[in-house]
């Protein structure tokens, strides 16, 4: 294919070669400290994101979240994970600041290990930071047969006012549960707390576009369509549900169940009671089930299969728009990305091949130029 010149790249979207963009990204977190298979390990969680079109979660966090992470000494790129107690199938750990990226995929490996014994599995972890798409560890888990469910809170970084409250307490506290489903893709959902998370508001703003009326509102509820009115502090993110007489106390009632499991549990920062103003201390809440254990793996598989077989074959309103559940629109977007390309924006290309030339690394080469 030929490589893409600066004038097509500017014009349109750059695709990557999956593998070579994963190859390039472990040299980067190899360069910042990281053991070679550790930083594969985030390389693969970080690229997800833009593997399976969740961009807001992507690439796009390299350079203004990961890498000042290690700058800011936040991060420790060599930390181990710490076993501070054990119960056989509950299991409390401090993570002592490793990056998110990876402490998340290990921390479902172990859970994962003793569910294999126990049928269910519960690490709870502290001192964690950011972990990128939780639907990227919960689809390892389903991976391997096993239902896996992930939460984070977002540590002390205070962005969400309770309904009703005149500031801040929460932040988005996404969480995901991944499903094997058979011959099909997982089901996979991977939700914030939030209507959008912040980095879909974010890169709405880079983008130079305006969001959506339901995003942000303004301190008298007035929806605000600037998205760079969040940053500046003149607008707030809004609860998964919008208004309170359309939901906005289930996406709140949701929150709270992250910060309780994630970070109460095992003792992380609590939003509500912080005054760090950042998302340090952050707590996970990782679960794996093993079906196998509790009755025939085959049989769960079969029936599951059954199950969103039953969604996907139901009648459609539109057929040219078939029913799908969450999981399905990302593994079709994996599978061409894989084979075509991974799709970054001109401009995500463009801070990858600085990073290259700070770091003294070779950036990927685009496949066909642009679409």
């Amino acid at each position: 294919m030929t490589t893409a010149t600066t004038a097509e790249r500017a014009q349109g979207t750059v695709r990557l070669d999956y593998e070579r963009l994963v190859d390039f990204t472990t040299e980067v977190f190899t360069r910042r400290g990281l053991p070679p298979q550790r930083a594969a390990i985030a390389a693969r969680a970080l690229v997800h994101g833009d593997l399976t079109g969740v961009t807001s979660h992507g690439l796009a966090n390299l350079t203004r979240l990961y890498l000042p992470l290690f700058d800011d000494e936040r991060a420790d790129p060599r930390a181990e994970l710490e076993i501070v107690s054990d119960r056989g199938a509950a299991l409390l750990v401090d993570s002592h600041r490793a990056l998110g990226l990876w402490s998340a995929h290990a921390a479902m490996d172990l859970a994962l290990e003793r569910a294999a014994t126990h049928g269910v599995a519960l690490v709870s972890l502290y001192n964690g930071t950011h972990f990128g798409c939780a639907g990227h560890f919960t689809a390892h888990a389903a991976e391997q047969g096993a239902i896996g469910f992930l939460a984070g809170n977002c540590g002390g970084q205070r962005i969400i006012r309770p309904p009703g409250a005149a500031e801040p307490l929460l932040g988005t506290n996404p969480f995901s549960i991944a499903v094997p489903v058979g011959a099909h893709p997982a089901y996979v959902l991977d939700m914030s707390t939030t209507v959008v998370p912040t980095g879909r508001i974010r890169a709405a703003a880079r983008a130079g576009r305006e969001i959506p009326e339901g995003w942000l509102a303004d301190d008298a509820g007035r929806p605000v369509t600037d998205p760079h009115a969040f940053d500046r502090g003149e607008a707030h993110l809004q609860w998964l549900g919008g208004r309170p007489q359309t939901g906005s106390f289930k996406g709140y009632a949701l929150s709270l169940m992250v910060e309780t499991l994630a970070a109460l549990l095992p003792g992380a920062e609590l939003g509500p009671v912080s005054t760090a103003g950042r998302d340090d201390n952050i707590g996970f809440f990782t679960l794996a089930i093993a079906p196998g254990r509790l009755r025939a793996q085959a049989d769960f598989l079969k029936e599951s299969e059954e199950l969103f077989d039953a969604l996907l074959n139901a009648r459609a309103v539109d057929p040219a728009q078939p029913v799908r559940y969450p999981g399905w629109p990302e593994a079709q977007h994996a599978d061409e990305a894989r084979a075509h390309g991974v799709p970054l924006t001109a401009d995500l290309f463009a801070e990858l091949e600085e990073v290259a030339r700070d770091l003294s690394l070779t950036a990927p080469t685009p496949l066909g130029g642009t679409r």
